[in-house]
C-alpha cells in the first residue's frame, strides 16, 4: 500500500509551459473564487518563468514578490495586475448568469 507521505509533492509550474496552459490554469483558479489560492497560482506560473524574471519585469524585488506570492497570502490589486502584466495575461470579466 502506497502512503500519502510517499508520494512526490505535486508542482503546477511544472506544466505550465506555455501562454495557453498558463491561461487555462487561472481561469481555473478563478473560478474558485479565493485571492489565496489565486495568488499561490501566479507564484506557480513566476517560478515556471522565473521568479527573478517575474520580479524585474514587475517592476518589483524578488523577495517582495515571493512574499505576495506565497500560499495564504493576500497581496494588493496593484501587484497581482502588475505580476499578471509581467507574465503576458490579463483578466478578464465575464457575466457570470449570459443572456440566453
Amino acid at each position: 500500500m502506497t502512503k500519502i507521505s510517499d508520494l512526490p509533492e505535486f508542482d503546477a509550474a511544472e506544466y505550465l509551459n506555455n501562454d495557453e496552459e498558463v491561461a487555462a490554469y487561472l481561469t481555473a483558479v478563478l473560478e474558485d473564487n479565493d485571492p489565496a489560492l489565486f495568488a499561490a497560482a501566479l507564484g506557480d506560473i513566476a517560478r515556471a518563468r522565473g521568479m527573478a524574471q517575474v520580479a524585474r519585469d514587475a517592476g518589483i524585488a524578488r523577495e517582495a514578490l515571493y512574499k505576495a506570492l506565497r500560499p495564504g497570502s493576500a497581496p494588493r490589486f496593484e501587484t497581482i495586475s502588475r505580476v499578471c502584466s509581467a507574465l503576458g495575461v490579463r483578466l478578464v470579466a465575464e457575466p457570470m448568469h449570459p443572456a440566453h
